[in-house]
């Protein structure tokens, strides 16, 4: 079966003719060949394959009255193009003898061209760098609801036991897949191309700054909404039977030089691939987990890099200037002890700060061992962190401001925060209409719960407790609750909301905090005193 693939003559092929095949890319009439195979392109396009010189020259003659940069046809040897061509492998040439009008042509050589298999495929990745822009650098937020569609289509293909809706439709997820990393792999390497020429041309980046965040954040909403639902798609076909799935796909497969083995090992591969995107075991992140630390780690540079260019403008210094100055201060120099004076200075360089110390009695140590057998100069830590020696400060310890009126005011709003949010949750159960304080423990405790959900597992209920109380959220697809406030009604979808007591998580009631802080701010003398008073009191 290997060796069947040869008849399309591929495999013959080695990597110097594959190679080869792009020589025309750097030869000296470079625009010409590709014009030509433009017009060879073109002409496959209308489903004309084989073309004589004269088909090539009025093909040619086409292209250049639409396209400026097309060469006239007239100025071409497309005879010696055309065989440099075949020489290449990029073209092949046969004869064609039906096609002579008389018998001169008739013996003369008439000589017709087409794409060989490989030259095509050349031309064609040659356009493709030639035609790649920022359009092509996009990530394709609406692939997900593709995604997921096709997914619960292959869930019901698979059970129903059709193969060949199986085969198209996880063939179909294999390429979207493909697509979105293709396509997030340009789109960040774009970025990243972005960042390093913001200083060369900044007009670029500011132009395109607003459509780039939007891009960013409504692909990352939509990432996140399809994440959970796209692991339970791909959790509910696998639960219809994956081996049967696997073997309905390679059984459906039409590659005729791929044995049945291989076509079972290379879905499996696929599927495995497509699960460690979307839903991979033992709770590892997966692919799309990691693309949405990716997309926002990119809304970060991008931010970043906004403040950087907006600060650059307005301050009329940037990065290209400061270097186009250094560069002058350089060549401005009178002498090389000049310029490496500069460059010390700019780069700060200059000797290092522990050399200057001597010992507390220089006396004490000869001056005559070397330094690798005199012992070592003790260094403070000031000197080793900032720089600085000891005694260049002026000895003094900074005082500490502390403001005791100050910190007994925010104990007290403090504590007065805390009776109102007991009071208030202690009124929650079984309120019909809640009150604004009750609306805003409510929310306080939604908070709480919704923050400690989990992604990909919708089921699992949400508690949280506080202030005495209890609540908890109960999944209820397709349904939700209604709280009745003062200020309106508060809807939660999805979930079912209940309050009970938790009278573990009540809080100190606040006479006995005022008390303490009371007692703590009374003086000394005073406390002692009452110490003497009890003292005395348990004797007796």
């Amino acid at each position: 079966m290997a060796g069947s693939n040869s008849s399309f003559g591929l495999d013959d092929f080695g990597v110097d003719d594959r190679l080869r095949l792009f020589s025309y890319v750097n030869a000296d009439n470079r625009l010409a060949y590709l014009w030509l195979l433009r017009a060879f392109d073109a002409a496959r396009s209308s489903y004309h394959v084989v073309l004589h010189t004269s088909d090539v020259q009025a093909a040619l003659a086409g292209l250049a009255e639409v396209h400026r940069d097309c060469p006239d046809p007239s100025t071409l040897e497309l005879p010696r193009l055309l065989d440099a061509l075949v020489d290449w492998g990029v073209l092949d040439r046969s004869q064609d003898g039906a096609r002579a009008a008389t018998l001169a042509e008739y013996r003369n050589r008439h000589s017709v061209y087409q794409f060989t298999e490989a030259g095509y495929r050349a031309h064609r990745a040659v356009e493709s760098v030639l035609a790649a822009g920022l359009d092509d650098s996009t990530l394709s937020r609406l692939v997900f609801a593709d995604l997921l569609a096709d997914l619960q289509a292959l869930a019901k293909a698979n059970a129903d036991g059709d193969a060949e809706e199986v085969y198209r439709k996880l063939n179909r997820l294999d390429r979207a897949l493909a697509d979105v990393a293709e396509r997030a792999a340009r789109f960040y390497h774009m970025l990243g191309d972005l960042s390093r020429t913001h200083d060369v041309r900044p007009e670029v980046f500011l132009s395109h700054k607003d459509a780039l965040l939007a891009h960013l954040r409504d692909f990352h909403d939509e990432l996140q909404r399809y994440t959970p639902r796209l692991r339970e798609a791909v959790h509910d076909v696998e639960a219809t039977g994956l081996d049967r799935m696997i073997e309905a796909a390679a059984e459906a497969d039409e590659r005729l030089f791929a044995t049945p083995v291989e076509r079972l090992e290379d879905w499996r591969r696929r599927w495995q691939g497509l699960r460690s995107w979307l839903a991979p075991d033992n709770d590892l992140p997966s692919e799309a987990d990691r693309l949405s630390g990716a997309t926002m780690a990119a809304i970060g540079d991008v931010l970043a890099l906004l403040r950087r260019v907006t600060e650059a403008r307005r301050g009329g210094v940037s990065r290209e200037s400061q270097l186009r100055h250094l560069a002058a201060w350089f060549t401005g120099a009178g002498s090389a002890e000049a310029a490496h004076a500069v460059f010390d200075v700019v780069f700060g360089l200059g000797a290092a700060r522990h050399v200057g110390v001597a010992y507390p009695d220089p006396e004490a140590i000869p001056g005559r061992p070397s330094w690798w057998e005199a012992p070592a100069v003790e260094l403070s830590r000031s000197l080793v962190q900032s720089g600085r020696m000891p005694g260049q400060g002026n000895g003094r310890i900074a005082r500490i401001e502390r403001s005791e009126s100050s910190r007994r005011a925010l104990r007290d709003r403090q504590v007065a925060e805390e009776r109102r949010q007991a009071e208030a949750a202690a009124s929650l159960i079984g309120a019909e209409t809640l009150t604004d304080a009750q609306a805003g423990v409510l929310r306080r405790l939604l908070d709480i719960a919704l923050s400690a959900r989990q992604a990909g597992r919708p089921e699992s209920s949400l508690a949280a407790a506080a202030f005495g109380v209890r609540l908890t959220l109960s999944p209820r697809p397709g349904r939700f609750s209604t709280v009745c406030t003062e200020s309106g009604r508060l809807h939660i979808d999805g979930f079912g909301l209940t309050v009970s007591p938790a009278e573990h998580t009540a809080a100190r009631r606040a006479e006995p905090a005022a008390h303490t802080a009371a007692q703590r701010a009374e003086p000394a003398e005073h406390t002692a005193a009452r110490r003497a008073e009890q003292a005395e009191s348990v004797v007796a």
